[in-house]
């Protein structure tokens, strides 16, 4: 019974919709009705820029990562000991119920976003060195390309080469969620792949603020 309560709190907490809220609330729009019509951090950072792009995908990680930590109550309930493969299990089992719910949010018409953010919300909680190697390799790649598509898709692939072979988790269910979330990310993604091959993909407008005072000063 408390598991079942614990999942049914992960998607309700994934299903805050996040960019919606904001967009909708600071900007007077509904960012579904723009752009990729996506709710999550990169049409918010496409559309409406990098402050308001950043302030949505740290409520989308916070999603992920709060829906994680429900699984200590399991703990306080039961005879669940923390850090145990069921414990883990459990961990896992809750982030990605909270995914579901940011991809489809009961509170916005079940119309969210592809979860990337809440993912990597979610493997901090877990896995907190593994989820900073991750947002590095995602941030990297976002300031040399501005593609947060691209750096999406390099850290999801980065995912599992680094729980195999450099961190040496034991858990074999937190081996296959590694690579079950490098393939669906990129299968997620399939659309951008295509416009990056085609050079139609768009960046996102890093330090556009800046670069027009310096417009406006020239």
């Amino acid at each position: 019974m408390i598991v079942a309560i614990l999942i049914v709190l992960a998607y309700l907490i994934g299903s805050i919709p996040t960019a919606v809220w904001v967009s909708k609330s600071v900007y007077g729009i509904d960012i579904r009705e723009h752009g990729s019509g996506n709710a999550g951090a990169t049409n918010t950072f496409r559309i409406l820029g990098s402050k308001a792009g950043s302030v949505v995908m740290i409520g989308d990680m916070l999603k992920g990562f709060f829906a994680v930590k429900l699984a200590l109550l399991a703990c306080v309930f039961s005879h669940m000991q923390v850090f145990s493969e069921p414990f883990v299990n459990l961990q896992i089992a809750l982030g990605l119920v909270s995914v579901v719910g940011h991809i489809f949010p009961i509170w916005a018409d079940f119309r969210g976003g592809k979860g990337i953010a809440t993912l990597f919300g979610m493997i901090l909680s877990i896995q907190p060195l593994v989820a900073v190697s991750l947002i590095g390799v995602f941030l990297i790649m976002l300031f040399l390309t501005r593609y947060v598509s691209l750096s999406s898709i390099s850290a999801s692939v980065a995912f599992p080469v680094l729980i195999v072979f450099i961190f040496r988790a034991p858990e074999l269910s937190y081996k296959l969620f590694a690579i079950a979330t490098a393939c669906l990310v990129v299968l997620t993604h399939h659309k951008n792949i295509g416009r990056l091959l085609h050079g139609n993909e768009s960046k996102v407008p890093l330090f556009r603020k800046r670069r027009m005072r310096r417009n406006g000063e020239d």
